[in-house]
């Protein structure tokens, strides 16, 4: 998860840049560096180490100045060497530190070449540095306006240059970055977490999504995506509270559901194409050798692995079972010394999650590989390969952001064996990472839903009973979105496959019973239609989550909320999140604690 840091002063700016950095280093980095202007130059040190060396190195070099960014980098477009780590140049005149993921780079950078410009790393950060170049017509602030809105995917950045020397600009889209208002006269602060400006300034400023800021020593202003001249709500937040400071939001929950467009971009960082190295070491090796794959997992995350059986089967033509982690051990069954034990945890310490892949290893199961949000975790510990989710730390015991980077883990996973088999062309590589890339900016998109779904609340706060229906991949979601509304807001929820209603579940339709339906245009769309016309005609209350083309129209006993767009294979993404919201919003109505419910615990440790 990369982290910005970065200022504007009287004062020598730079142990403020080392020091937030290192209050960033828990959320993992594989090269870190800061830039400085100093004496009328862009200067920098960059490494590849820990934050300590890069300390000792700015202090070797004598690196001051009173303006200055800093960064620590997951690797994306390009090696972890220091010729890619942040920040990056632009001639001797602009120097950009970046996270997030420019989708459209390549056309960017081949527009740049073909100006002139010419390119020192693999990187898609530097297609910014260039591009704000390119358009700088006297005013840094305009240039950074005019190249952001060239950009598509999710980014935050931090830009200064050499000939605006008290200037700092930044923008955000789909990554954070806040604002930090000196506590002493004469500097002003970015940065991708309070936390990091934690003991340097305690009043912060959230940007909002398409914000683009102007830092000088005396002030700052704020311009919204419309052009529009804007004020953000400056709060005091604790020294201490750091990445638990729930910022505009009322409850975690809340905060952790509108953080997944950030969770999701962060862990696709890391992701320059799909490959199996993706998954450690020695998955190469080991990923064309597997003839089936066994998932482990408990609640959500076992959900998660419902989704993933049918992508993996799908698109790399394996078996796949799933498995509750609880249960699976206490039984017999059929080791297979080729087949891929994949457990899955947002904790990495789930106790019967551990439980169950010691007892899958005692059979003889000999390939394992964990997909876990916690690097230090005794899951990841032991397990032979991992591929770490970086939603950051998940504080609600319902779980949003670590269930839907799981699954884009998942659909990597997916990919990545059905490419060490031979099965993904690369034209079915390419549109896979297209879509994956433009993950996070749909997500918002369907965000944006919010005001709809309150309304939908309302009515949901006096039931205590709901059914959930979904088909094909969409089963699992459905199953999700009743265990978040029974999770939080304590009505007794159930999810079944749409086509099972004639086969006992019917029976239980009343106008009583709000009937959810997870209605992507998919295949099954029109299957899914019959089945909603027999809750209909039973006189049950329809509640339908739909995309914008599937032709179901609202009427008497039907609700309808489309989602933007239909998003194919990862369609399961999209449509969890209005369930997420759902589940939170009608809690809230009924006054129960979200991110504390009773009788449950953020990470199970215990049998």
């Amino acid at each position: 998860m990369c982290g910005i840091v970065g200022g504007v002063a009287s004062r020598n700016i730079v142990p403020v840049l080392v020091e937030g950095l290192r209050r960033l280093e828990y959320r993992g980095y594989d090269s870190c560096g800061v830039a400085v202007l100093r004496d009328g130059l862009l200067a920098r040190a960059r490494s590849t180490q820990r934050v300590a060396e890069l300390a000792a190195q700015v202090e070797i070099e004598h690196l001051e100045g009173t303006t200055g960014i800093s960064h620590t980098r997951w690797a994306t477009h390009g090696a972890p060497n220091t010729a890619n780590a942040h920040p990056h140049f632009s001639g001797g005149d602009i120097a950009v530190v970046h996270n997030g993921i420019i989708e459209n780079y390549e056309a960017l950078r081949t527009e740049l070449q073909a100006a002139g410009f010419t390119f020192e790393s693999q990187t898609d950060t530097e297609v910014i540095a260039h591009l704000v170049r390119h358009l700088y017509r006297g005013d840094l602030f305009e240039a950074v306006r005019a190249a952001v809105a060239r950009f598509r995917g999710a980014y935050a950045i931090a830009v200064f240059a050499r000939v605006e020397p008290h200037r700092l600009c930044g923008a955000r889209s789909g990554s954070p970055l806040v604002l930090g208002v000196g506590a002493k006269v004469g500097e002003n602060f970015l940065a991708s977490d309070a936390l990091a400006l934690a003991g340097t300034t305690d009043r912060i400023v959230h940007l909002d999504e398409g914000d683009v800021v102007d830092l000088t020593r005396t002030g700052y202003r704020i311009v919204d995506r419309d052009g529009e001249e804007v004020e953000r709500t400056l709060r005091v937040v604790r020294a201490d509270a750091g990445d638990v400071d729930l910022g505009p939001y009322r409850h975690y929950m809340q905060k952790e559901i509108f953080e997944q467009p950030r969770a999701i971009a962060d862990t696709l960082e890391a992701v320059g194409g799909i490959d199996a190295a993706l998954f450690g070491d020695v998955a190469p090796a080991v990923f064309p050798t597997i003839d089936s794959v066994l998932m482990l997992a408990c609640g959500t995350s076992h959900y998660a692995g419902l989704v993933a059986k049918q992508w993996i089967e799908s698109i790399a033509k394996i078996p796949v079972a799933v498995e509750i982690a609880s249960e699976y051990r206490y039984r017999e069954s059929v080791p297979n010394p080729n087949a891929l034990v994949v457990v899955i945890s947002q904790s990495g310490e789930t106790a019967d999650t551990l439980a169950a892949l010691k007892y899958a290893r005692g059979l003889g199961h000999l390939h394992t590989l964990a997909v876990c949000n916690v690097a230090t975790s005794a899951m990841v510990r032991e397990t032979a390969m991992r591929f770490l989710t970086r939603a950051g730390t998940e504080i609600g015991v319902a779980s949003t952001k670590a269930f839907t980077t799981q699954l884009t883990a998942l659909y990597l996973l997916a990919n990545a064996i059905a490419k060490a088999h031979g099965r993904l062309t690369a034209e079915a590589e390419h549109s896979a990472m297209t879509a994956l890339r433009h993950l996070p900016a749909a997500v918002q998109t369907v965000l944006a839903l919010e005001p709809a779904i309150i309304a939908w609340s309302e009515t949901f706060a006096k039931k205590e009973d709901a059914l959930f229906l979904g088909r094909g991949l969409h089963y699992p979601i459905a199953l999700e979105g009743a265990l978040k509304l029974k999770e939080i807001s304590y009505i007794h929820a159930e999810a079944y496959p749409a086509g099972e209603l004639k086969h006992g579940p019917l029976a239980l339709v009343t106008s009583e019973m709000p009937v959810v339906t997870v209605a992507p245009n998919d295949a099954l769309l029109e299957k899914l239609k019959s089945n909603m016309a027999e809750v209909r005609a039973r006189g049950g209350e329809l509640y339908v989550f739909a995309d914008g083309d599937s032709q179901i129209a609202a009427s008497e006993g039907v609700q309808v909320i489309r989602l933007p767009e239909h998003y194919g294979a990862l369609s399961p993404i999209l449509h969890v999140v209005p369930l997420q919201l759902l589940a939170y919003h009608t809690a809230l109505v009924r006054g129960t604690d979200v991110d504390k419910p009773r009788n449950l615990a953020k990470s199970v440790t215990v049998e």
